[in-house]
């Protein structure tokens, strides 16, 4: 998230248009609320059953994007951080337009000698950087719809760093998930205390070009990220494979911003904790021989348990790096990140705040005609610590008192 400092001083002389209390004092918006502030500015709609509370906002005009999510209805809690001013001035803004959301789709890398957001030659720094348009400006083709899902298209055609140019296309379906399939997927029974929300995005996409994609001209992946609003009392939870750094490498990259201070990353014994309160901006990352296909976050003061479960192939190792820099090991890279908002420099205001859950595919090794696809799930819990522990332990390994101790909230 270097690129926030692009965009920083313009959205912080924003006015707020959050909903206020009676006092005048500024509240969270409720998922409802929301809605209506999309639907205001552009053409949201929201995926649901008919049947329960659980509902999910998805904008067109966003790149299929999925804005937020609720498990209790229209009055409920509003998951997705939103980026009220940016999204209400409706103006392209340089480099990046940053709307927030639970889940985006992008491309990577992002930095590299094959990386798709430089052109050809120029320097790895912010005035350079630039989002690819296809990705962060402009509507999707809706190509399907119903009550509980829908379904984008869109070709994209980009030239990498090296100057390798990739025509691909991309389909992209958001799917509301039922509870019990939920509960399936984690392999839990769910509690009837907890109000529970699932949606997933199946991601893929297909070389539609001439020649076929080789590591030497420069390999895409796809990149998932979902975008949620901070607490004190939030901590990013991300299970890791334990064992020696000579056969499996370092258990977390915290390099991006530089070293993570102790007080806010911990690794414990195959899990690590990192603060999600949007208050210190830095970033992590773990490697495909470390991962595990589900991490997660817990705010305590809300009881809201929210994890994410993603395509992790068996034995894949190419993922692509995306430090801004001529790199030495190009598909050395992460496969989950996560990273926590907040001021860019001392005395300036954070972009959100908010913290963001990851997730990437392989590098997409491709023929023409080939598909790569990666499924990316979020699942919020909602209800008593008692009811969420069962959930906890068997997703992440550790119960909510445990996340809690993380950071003695």
């Amino acid at each position: 998230m270097r690129r926030i400092l692009i965009v920083t001083a313009a959205l912080a002389a924003a006015g707020c248009v959050c909903p206020v209390c009676d006092d005048g004092a500024a509240r969270a918006p409720t998922f409802g609320e929301d809605v209506a502030f999309l639907q205001r500015h552009t053409d949201a709609f929201v995926l649901s059953d008919g049947a329960g509370e659980a509902q999910v906002a998805v904008v067109p005009l966003y790149q299929g994007r999925v804005m937020t999510s609720t498990a209790g209805g229209p009055g409920g809690t509003s998951f997705g951080w939103l980026n009220r001013e940016l999204i209400a001035r409706g103006e392209r803004q340089p480099h990046i337009n940053v709307f927030g959301g639970e889940d985006r789709f992008w491309l990577g890398p992002e930095g590299g000698q094959y990386s798709l957001f430089f052109k050809p030659g120029a320097p790895f720094d912010l005035a350079h950087w630039q989002t690819p348009a296809a990705i962060d400006w402009g509507g999707w083709k809706t190509a399907g719809r119903t009550e509980t899902e829908a379904h984008f298209r869109k070709a994209v055609t980009q030239t990498n760093y090296t100057g390798t140019v990739l025509k691909l296309r991309v389909d992209r379906t958001v799917r509301l998930i039922a509870r019990d399939r939920a509960a399936r997927q984690l392999g839990v029974t769910l509690d009837p205390a907890l109000d529970v929300v699932a949606f997933e995005t199946d991601n893929r996409i297909t070389h539609i070009g001439a020649e076929p994609w080789t590591p030497q001209g420069g390999l895409p992946s796809i990149w998932i990220l979902g975008m949620f609003n901070p607490s004190d009392t939030t901590t990013i939870v991300i299970p890791f494979k334990p064992g020696p750094e000579a056969e499996l490498g370092p258990v977390v990259n915290d390099a991006y911003f530089g070293k993570v201070p102790p007080d806010r990353l911990k690794v414990g014994d195959g899990v690590l904790y990192f603060r999600g309160d949007g208050r210190y901006r830095s970033k992590i990352g773990i490697g495909p021989e470390r991962a595990r296909p589900v991490l997660g976050s817990y705010d305590a003061l809300r009881r809201v348990l929210t994890l994410v479960q993603y395509t992790l192939p068996d034995n894949a190792a190419a993922y692509v790096n995306s430090m801004w820099e001529l790199q030495d090991e190009p598909y050395g890279g992460d496969v989950v990140n996560s990273y926590n908002d907040g001021p860019p420099a001392p005395g300036a205001p954070p972009l959100g705040p908010f913290y963001e859950l990851e997730t990437s595919s392989p590098a997409a090794a491709l023929l023409p005609g080939q598909t790569l696809r990666h499924i990316h799930r979020t699942i919020h819990l909602q209800g008593p610590e008692t009811a969420l522990e069962p959930v906890a332990r068997a997703a992440l390994g550790v119960s909510p008192a445990e996340i809690r101790a993380a950071f003695g909230n």
